[in-house]
């Protein structure tokens, strides 16, 4: 970085205008911006607990009711449960490849922009900025406060005010600590998710316990009256890929993981099919005290579950699976930050959102960006709707990024690649993608989808109007308004990490 352009940035922090003064700020701002490029502490040891902390959320809590509806028999809810996990091994080994091939952070953004361009990538940060990671944050919150809620409400459902309210105090709760300390922030998920595995293995273990003690009936006919068809599968996929979601986060913070070459695959490994046996066994332990028609007609499942075998003890259920909600929340806001502030290193998004905390070393502007969005789908929030448009607009992107594995194996030969996985193994989760995206659409076609499409390419006029001719208004009015946010919040650009 240019001297003048040190003094320049300085000045606009610290308001200072003295040669001397600027001149030592000058070596203090250079060795913040060279730590700036590590903002986040070694996650050499925290990779597993980022992916299973992450994945482990509100879906396990929330998602069974709408796959079991969809399908209608337990036989294929927990086939599709499975499934699910194969489906998100393969995708994750994808990314696995790409994320050690090309060793940027900002998940799906960079692979897209190596393989197809500027326009791919943009779109993807349109849509994941302003729709698909916020609406992902608003939907755990949300689940966060149903079962935060329901013990005050026993015996029916909490009011919708209270629910959004407590909803909306989560995200600005989880969007003030990721500000403040990316280490604090790490440290709340690493707790949080020791605190999910302590009511996962409860159900677990419990529903073990009373298989081995003959409650099976349940399972009997498990196919009988089962409603198969690609729009239900389908959607039961939509359901159970939503608890996995978050199979790809370690993608967005690779850059600041130490040798990704090995912790990325290990993690993936290690973690996911290790919450694929975990989900399978928590579905069975449901079953093993619910017939289809209760857990359909359960408020909240794991709260039913733990009422019928915990019984005195019951309370810990909604406490542990609001910890997990929160932990999956966190997760989420940690590494969704990064892709707002990597789109805003490409100039793909507002300067000031790349920019790095001066005190903190935190991607302050990118994660109350974030948090600011998500607290918006709160208010008109339905859970199961935001759902099933997240998976469709979230697999359309996740198709093309697994396809730019495909067409750089051709296109960027030279690229080293420490992980190279079987050609087949993109090629047929790039199948799956087109068939999950499609097959709703022609057997159920709805007009959200195309409203969803819609969004989706009117990014096109955004990047057209505002990346590419670069238009001098926009700059005229985001300039001051960035200055402003600078001393606001004590930020500064971040030079780029040299490869």
């Amino acid at each position: 970085m240019g001297e003048e352009s040190l003094r320049k940035r300085k000045g606009e922090v610290n308001g200072k205008e003295d040669g001397q003064s600027i001149q030592s700020h000058e070596l203090q701002t250079m060795n913040l911006q060279k730590q700036a490029n590590l903002f986040l502490f070694p996650l050499q040891r925290a990779g597993i607990c980022m992916i299973v902390g992450t994945i482990i959320g509100s879906g396990i809590f929330i998602s069974p009711k709408s796959v079991l509806a969809n399908v209608e028999a337990v036989g294929p809810c927990l086939i599709i449960w499975a499934a699910c996990g194969v489906l998100a091994t393969l995708g994750a080994l994808c990314f696995a490849e790409l994320g050690t091939t090309i060793t940027k952070s900002g998940g799906e953004y960079p692979y897209l922009m190596e393989a197809f361009g500027p326009i791919p990538a943009f779109l993807f940060s349109w849509t994941s900025l302003l729709v698909t990671k916020p609406s992902s944050f608003a939907i755990i919150c949300l689940s966060f406060a149903e079962y935060a809620s329901a013990p005050f409400y026993p015996g029916c459902d909490p009011p919708q005010a209270v629910i959004k309210c407590l909803a909306a105090a989560a995200i600005v709760v989880i969007t003030i600590v990721n500000s403040l300390s990316v280490k604090l922030g790490s440290y709340l998920q690493n707790f949080l998710t020791a605190a999910k595995m302590i009511i996962v293995t409860i159900i677990i273990v419990s529903g073990i316990v009373l298989l081995a003690q003959g409650k099976t009936e349940n399972f009997k006919d498990s196919f009988k009256d089962s409603k198969i068809s690609v729009s239900s599968v389908s959607l039961a996929f939509y359901n159970g890929l939503w608890a996995y979601d978050g199979w790809n986060q370690l993608n967005y913070i690779t850059e600041e993981l130490k040798n990704p070459y090995r912790n990325l695959p290990l993690s993936i490994i290690i973690g996911i099919p290790l919450v694929t046996v975990c989900y399978v066994l928590i579905n069975i332990s449901y079953f093993t005290v619910m017939t289809s028609t209760e857990l359909l007609q359960s408020q909240a499942v794991a709260v039913t579950f733990g009422d019928r075998v915990l019984y005195p003890a019951s309370w810990i259920v909604p406490l542990f699976v609001a910890f997990s909600t929160i932990g999956s929340a966190n997760g989420t806001c940690f590494t969704a930050g990064r892709l707002v502030y990597v789109a805003g290193r490409e100039g793909h998004m507002l300067k000031v959102l790349s920019y790095i905390s001066v005190k903190r070393l935190t991607p302050a502007p990118a994660i109350i960006f974030y948090g600011a969005i998500a607290i918006i789908y709160i208010i008109p929030g339905d859970i199961n709707t935001l759902i099933n448009y997240f998976s469709f607009a979230v697999w359309i992107f996740y198709g093309l990024t697994v396809m730019a594995l495909i067409v750089m194996r051709f296109t960027r030969k030279e690229l080293r690649r420490p992980i190279r996985i079987p050609i087949i193994i993109p090629v047929t989760v790039t199948l799956i993608s087109i068939l999950l995206v499609f097959a709703p659409i022609i057997s159920a076609p709805e007009l959200a989808y195309l409203y969803c499409v819609l969004f989706i390419l009117s990014g096109l006029i955004v990047f057209v109007l505002f990346v590419h001719f670069k238009f001098d208004w926009p700059q005229k009015i985001s300039k001051p308004i960035t200055m402003h946010l600078q001393m606001l919040l004590e930020v500064v650009p971040a030079e780029e990490v040299t490869e």
